[in-house]
C-alpha cells in the first residue's frame, strides 16, 4: 500500500497573493476641508509650531512648580504687591542705590517670598523682599521669587524672621512691627515667632511703641544703632512732655538733614533740658484809684515780685507805703496765719 503524504498541502489551499494595485486615497472626514494651498514654507509653520509647544511647556512646567512653592520663578514687578503689614521706617537712600548696582552688576541672587494675592485674582504680595522688589523695578526687570500659599499668619512669620535673619531691623522697626501685627488681632504667640522672641521682650517692644508717637518715631527714623534701654529712656521722658515740642523741632530743615540716630540725640537732649522757670512769662495785675490819680502794676514771677506806681500822686503813695512796711507786713501775717482760737 502505497504511503500516503502525511502533511499534503495542496496548491489550491495557498492563499494567492493578491497583485499590487494602487492605494486608493483616504475617504475624508465627514465636514472637513481641505486646507488651501501653503503660502508659506513649511519650515516657518514648523516654527511657530515649535513655539507654541514651548511656550505650552514652560507654561505647564509654570505651574508645576508654583504648586510645589519651591522653585524659583521670574515675575513682573507690577503684579506684586507690597505686604499688608509695613515693617519699615523710611528707605535708606545709600542703602538702597548699593543694592540697585549689586543687583545690576551680578544678578539678583536671593529671590523674594510672595503669595498669590487674597482679594486680587492673578495678582500678588510679598512676605519678604521689599527692596529686592523696588531694586527691580528700577531696573526695569522681572524679579526671580518663591510663589507659596501663605495664611496671614504664616506670612507675617516670614516676613519677621527673614529681616530677623538678613537685614537686622532695628529696635524701633521691631517695635513698631510687633505693635501694628497686635492692632491686627494677631496672638502674641504669633508676634514672637515672627520676632524671635520672648513674652518679655515683646511686651517691652509693644510698651515702647504705645508710649512714643507714630508720627514722632516716623520723625525721628529707624535709627540703626540706638537700641532697647535708650527707646526706653525716651518714652520715659515723653510721659509728661508734649511730643508736638519735639516734632516741631524734627521739621526744622538743619535737623532733618542729619542722621536718624543724630536726630534721635536732638530729640533726647530736647526732652533732658527743663524749661527755666525764669524764661515763663511773669504774670502782671494792676490797680487804679477812682480819682485816677495812682496806678499800681504788679509785675511777679516765681520768686520775684515788682510794683510800680505811676500817675500824679505815685511818688507820694510809693513813699506813704514804704513809711508803713513793718504794719503792712504785719498785717499780711496776721492774714496769712490766723489765730488757733486759744
Amino acid at each position: 500500500m502505497a504511503r500516503k503524504n502525511l502533511i499534503e498541502v495542496s496548491a489550491s489551499d495557498i492563499p494567492s497573493t493578491p497583485s499590487a494595485t494602487p492605494v486608493a486615497p483616504a475617504r475624508p472626514l465627514a465636514g472637513f476641508i481641505p486646507p488651501a494651498a501653503r503660502q508659506i514654507p513649511v519650515g516657518g509653520i514648523s516654527k511657530t509650531l515649535g513655539a507654541i509647544t514651548e511656550k505650552v511647556e514652560r507654561a505647564q512646567d509654570l505651574e508645576k512648580q508654583l504648586a510645589a512653592g519651591q522653585a524659583v520663578v521670574d515675575l513682573d514687578p507690577a503684579s506684586i504687591d507690597a505686604s499688608f503689614i509695613r515693617d519699615r521706617i523710611g528707605v535708606d537712600p545709600i542703602g538702597f542705590s548699593q543694592l540697585v548696582e549689586q543687583i545690576r552688576d551680578h544678578g539678583q541672587q536671593v529671590p523674594i517670598l510672595v503669595r498669590p494675592h487674597p482679594q486680587a485674582k492673578g495678582r500678588y504680595q510679598v512676605a519678604y523682599g521689599h527692596r529686592r522688589l523696588a531694586a527691580a523695578r528700577e531696573l526695569g526687570r522681572k524679579v526671580r521669587a518663591v510663589v507659596r500659599d501663605l495664611t496671614d499668619d504664616q506670612l507675617v512669620v516670614s516676613q519677621g524672621q527673614e529681616n530677623n535673619a538678613r537685614t537686622n531691623l532695628s529696635y524701633i522697626e521691631r517695635a513698631s512691627f510687633a505693635a501694628r501685627l497686635e492692632d491686627r488681632s494677631f496672638r502674641r504667640d504669633v508676634i514672637m515667632a515672627a520676632l524671635a522672641v520672648d513674652k518679655a521682650a515683646l511686651s517691652k517692644m509693644i510698651a515702647v511703641a504705645r508710649q512714643v508717637p507714630a508720627a514722632l518715631v516716623d520723625a525721628i527714623g529707624a535709627a540703626p544703632e540706638t537700641g532697647r534701654r535708650r527707646w526706653m529712656e525716651l518714652a520715659a521722658l515723653l510721659s509728661n512732655r508734649n511730643p508736638n515740642e519735639l516734632l516741631a523741632l524734627l521739621s526744622r530743615e538743619d535737623v532733618r538733614s542729619l542722621t536718624s540716630d543724630e536726630r534721635f540725640n536732638a530729640a533726647s537732649e530736647a526732652l533732658k533740658q527743663r524749661p527755666e522757670k525764669g524764661n515763663r512769662p511773669p504774670s502782671t495785675s494792676a490797680w487804679t484809684a477812682e480819682d485816677k490819680s495812682v496806678s499800681v502794676a504788679l509785675k511777679k514771677s516765681a520768686k520775684k515780685a515788682t510794683l510800680t506806681l505811676e500817675a500824679k500822686n505815685g511818688p507820694l503813695f510809693a513813699e506813704f507805703i514804704a513809711g508803713r512796711l513793718d504794719s503792712l507786713y504785719a498785717a499780711f501775717r496776721a492774714s496769712t496765719n490766723p489765730g488757733t482760737g486759744d
